[in-house]
């Protein structure tokens, strides 16, 4: 499969234009200009004209993940013969796209100890037997988890939940993506969200896009590169990755971007894995040196600025260099750039924060902003890429292990006193369970197992829990790797399926209104409705929540907005429609939310990475142009020319080093798993990196975290790679070819149907 020379462009508009076909156009356009904020990313996405429009009301904004979703959403159903077809044990063989492509869910299913299959229940037999796991069991033995693609009415009601039985194990995918940039930001300047609102993109001069690929996973940043660039402005990438999207982009709301297609980096700087503080530390030695800060600024409006002089003073260039994987001369020459810029922001997504010191890469970003006084000021500042739709308003209306004494306080007013201990994050959950201390897990959304580094430390904590529940669109591979002793699967409206309006929170802390739309089946239940009905069966009517009053949406709102400062106008947004930007957040000027007022410098020192062994490389996981987190649409990423995902991608000086050849087969391993029968394919990657799919590739993930925000390193995992010998290579094709041939034919009779 051919690399493209630029990414967008037509391909995307084919694409567009191929599920309006499959889909039907009128229906198709109807769904995607419903007013519905995006459920994809969290780029902006809401505003008064419908989904199409974003947060500052320009029109059109879609990209092809908003179709992909879409496409998805509107799938047929799967049939129950489906489910007596395959048994638990032949799912697994199914590929996440595979499972994805099946179809919407919408009849509960269950899977108990006993059965082979999962098999269809009702909705009467599946909520009572929610119920009756919760009532036989202890708060301390419950899990709540939440993915970011739910509403604020449903995460709030799922905390709420929690809160009301008497736990705190309440966590949401955050914890396993931009968690550390949340704890990196609260500890530097006093704010764990951007600084800036979308329209502050439309002034600045230079842009940092750090470790993250915004050309496949949130396109519509694209378009506000693609001005930048026409304007004069910069755009530093710093990706171990060379990613064809991110050095030229076809914008297919342009013209000229189209017939000619955008140049983006400018430049593009190619760090080791793990080197982004070494190449951080040499800017800012570069920018100390040259007398280059903004002195007035570090002087009245932050603090600790002398340790970091001390450290980078004590760096040598050989060190920063070698350390980076970054020559001097383009380390300078950035530096130059940005000492000569006068609005600076910095971006980044997991690149940064899915290392064990993702806190102190978000940290040494900050210090690059405070250096020259790059926060505190209109068109600057620093700005988290979060990933799916309402990830940052999970965290806002406290789906989380803690609750500020506020909230605390707030719902205490409305006679709920909630725990006070320490409930547990993802990963301590998840161990928890592992150790048997887990007898009940709700899902509202996601794929937890998916999500989750070391696929069999994965399951096997899953499996020890007594009831895993889950709610959810579509199948996934939690569904088939990821059961409990006794697994519900309960089908949920899509968020333009709602009968009544939802509410999400963009990455720049905007907050929207989504306005439902009509059902495309008849099975699936708003999450609202689910999780209401769960708690009045468990808490009754007795206590100082009425469960069912709450399954109002303007009833919890108000709720909310008398709980959560800043949440205010949700009271009323049913009504007037007002979306509104959360106060106290974006800040146009240096004042900051902590102890001392000021904003801390943290230096850091450069990490030791790993060394490499013989026949080893440092490994990244990575989501491809066909996918949305651990969503699979496409087995294909264009942009990076692959027509698969059991492939490693290498630097072509290692596949030579190492003795291979281009579609070789190999075995990659490490102290954590075995991936057998993987393609070589060469790739523009730093040398020492290798590049494999999430979350096929979590096999190979260590369970090692960020100590701080305990966020999993899924950026460095050390592996070995291994020739397959080339008998057992033809054999395995074939085997694989086979089995494959065989599952289609099937599942293509059974969509048949």
């Amino acid at each position: 499969m051919r690399t493209p020379k630029s990414g967008g462009g037509w391909q995307a508009i084919r694409y567009t234009l191929m599920k309006a076909g499959e889909f039907g156009p009128t229906n198709f356009w109807r769904a995607m200009t419903a007013r519905n904020a995006c459920k994809t990313c969290a780029f902006g996405m809401g505003g008064q004209l419908g989904g199409m429009t974003n947060e500052a009301g320009h029109f059109p904004e879609v990209c092809k993940k908003s179709v992909q979703a879409m496409a998805s959403d509107m799938q047929g159903r799967i049939q129950p013969e489906f489910f007596e077809t395959y048994s638990r044990a032949e799912l697994t063989r199914f590929s996440p796209r595979e499972l994805e492509m099946m179809g919407r869910i919408v009849d509960p299913l269950y899977a108990g100890p006993d059965d082979t299959h999962y098999r269809v229940i009702g909705w009467d037999e599946a909520l009572n037997r929610a119920s009756s796991a919760i009532k036989t069991t202890t708060p301390e033995r419950t899990f709540f988890y939440a993915s970011g693609r739910s509403s604020n009415e449903a995460g709030f009601m799922l905390q709420l939940f929690g809160r009301a039985l008497g736990t705190n194990h309440v966590s949401n995918c955050s914890y396993y993506c931009h968690q550390a940039s949340g704890v990196g930001l609260s500890g530097a300047i006093g704010t764990s969200t951007a600084t800036l609102a979308l329209d502050d993109l439309a002034n600045c001069d230079m842009l940092f896009l750090i470790g993250g690929n915004p050309a496949s996973n949130h396109p519509r940043l694209m378009t506000m590169l693609m001005k930048l660039r026409r304007r004069g402005g910069k755009v530093v990438v710093i990706n171990p990755v060379k990613e064809t999207g991110l050095v030229n982009f076809k914008v297919p709301s342009s013209t000229r971007s189209m017939l000619f297609g955008t140049e983006i980096a400018s430049p593009y700087l190619q760090t080791t894995i793990g080197g982004d503080i070494a190449l951080m530390a040499g800017i800012a030695k570069w920018i100390i040196e040259h007398g280059k800060v903004d002195s007035a600024f570090i002087e009245a409006s932050t603090e600790n600025f002398d340790d970091v002089i001390d450290l980078v003073t004590g760096l040598s260039w050989d060190q920063i260099a070698s350390s980076s994987g970054v020559s001097r001369a383009e380390i300078e020459a950035v530096a130059a750039d940005y000492a000569a810029s006068e609005k600076t922001i910095f971006s980044w997504t997991m690149g940064i924060t899915h290392h064990e010191h993702g806190v102190q890469n978000v940290q040494w970003i900050v210090n690059l902003a405070l250096l020259r006084g790059m926060i505190g000021k209109h068109g600057a500042g620093i700005l988290p890429i979060r990933g799916h739709s309402n990830v940052q308003g999970m965290g806002s209306i406290g789906v989380s292990p803690a609750l500020g004494k506020a909230v605390l306080d707030g719902l205490e007013k409305e006679g709920l006193c909630a725990p006070t201990w320490k409930g547990y994050d993802t990963m301590a959950a998840m161990e928890a369970s592992e150790r048997g201390e887990m007898d009940f897990c709700l899902c509202l959304g996601g794929n937890l197992f998916g999500a989750n580094p070391d696929a069999k430390f994965a399951s096997r904590s899953l499996g020890q829990i007594g009831t895993v529940i889950y709610l959810n669109t579509t199948l996934n591979t939690g569904h088939v790797h990821g059961l409990g002793k006794s697994t519900l699967i309960l089908p949920v409206l899509a968020r333009d399926e709602e009968s009544q309006t939802t509410t999400q929170e963009s990455m720049f802390s905007y907050v929207r209104l989504s306005g439902g739309g009509p059902r495309r089946h008849g099975g699936p239940r708003s999450e609202v409705d689910i999780l209401s009905e769960i708690a009045h069966e468990c808490l009754g009517s007795e206590g100082p929540i009425d469960w069912q009053n709450l399954r109002d949406h303007d009833e919890i709102r108000k709720l909310i907005a008398r709980v959560v400062p800043g949440l205010e106008k949700l009271a009323t947004i049913g009504d007037t429609k007002e979306e509104f930007q959360i106060p106290g957040r974006i800040l146009n000027e240096p004042k900051f939310k902590t102890a001392s007022g000021k904003a801390s410098f943290n230096a850091h020192p450069i990490p030791e990475l790993p060394p490499l062994g013989e026949k080893q490389l440092r490994l990244m996981t990575v989501r491809s142009e066909g996918q949305f987190n651990t969503v699979v649409y496409e087995e294909k990423d264009i942009y990076r020319g692959q027509e698969r995902r059991d492939v490693i991608l290498m630097n072509a000086g290692d596949i030579a080093k190492f003795g291979l050849a281009v579609d070789q087969r190999v075995t990659v391993r490490n102290e954590v798993g075995t991936m057998p029968n993987i393609l070589v394919r060469e790739f523009a990657i730093a040398p020492g990196c290798a590049l494999m799919y999430y979350p096929e590739a979590n096999v190979l993930v260590p369970r090692k975290s960020d100590p701080r925000s305990k966020t999993p390193a899924f950026k460095n995992a050390i592996v070995t790679i291994d020739p397959v010998a080339s008998g057992v290579a033809e054999e395995q094709t074939a085997l694989d070819d086979g089995v494959l041939a065989h599952a289609a034919a099937n599942r293509a009779n059974l969509k048949a149907c």
